[in-house]
């Protein structure tokens, strides 16, 4: 299914009764406005960062460290959008400097990452919850590049205002998605110029 932009704009797209608090595993692509290549470039398959492309992945990467009841896996920074796959978890009480969930699985309550010192329960974030914390900290320090660094201003937000999601059901899936992710800057190059606006995501 390709991200269609007249179909997914102002409206939701999440799964219609589905809890997105649950422990789980989510693929997410999230889109740069209007589809400029503000993140970098990509030649001979390989994507040279820019540096808001460098910002949003030092963002993604810290996600965990900021909300313990996030984990991320794969990751690939293109030049007009991101894909990635956000674990979102329960945070059990009173474990801290330790891992639970370790296994692949989906279901596994944190990814296999550690727990910050002190963490505490408290209500759980939902994928929307992550996706919005993540889009509002890049833009905020996008915003800051425009007014400290001369960065370009963009135009009316930063991101798109919807993203596109696909939960993670098994492993198989877990791996195809990962591989995907992984190899994303390789399809980039022979795709034709009409479908880098809004990349589509794998049949899963």
């Amino acid at each position: 299914m390709k991200y269609d932009a007249s179909k997914h704009h102002r409206r939701s797209i999440r799964l219609k009764g589905y809890d997105y608090s649950q422990a789980g595993a989510y693929f997410v692509t999230i889109c740069i406005n209007q589809g400029l290549h503000t993140l970098g470039r990509i030649r001979n398959s390989q994507m040279y960062p820019s540096q808001p492309g460098e910002m949003v992945q030092t963002v993604w990467d810290e996600l965990p460290l900021h909300y313990p009841a996030v984990g991320v896996d794969a990751f690939a920074l293109m030049p007009n959008h991101v894909h990635g796959i956000i674990v979102v978890r329960t945070v059990p009480p009173c474990l801290p400097n330790n891992t639970v969930g370790a296994d692949k699985g989906v279901g596994a309550t944190t990814g296999g990452l550690p727990l910050p010192t002190g963490d505490h329960p408290h209500k759980p974030m939902t994928l929307g919850d992550v996706v919005h914390r993540f889009k509002s900290l890049t833009t905020a320090k996008y915003r800051h590049g425009v007014s400290q660094l001369g960065w370009t201003p963009f135009p009316k937000r930063f991101w798109q205002r919807n993203y596109h999601e696909s939960i993670i059901r098994n492993e198989q899936s877990w791996d195809t998605i990962r591989g995907y992710i992984l190899n994303n800057p390789i399809a980039w190059e022979s795709e034709p110029l009409h479908l880098k606006k809004y990349h589509p995501q794998p049949d899963v």
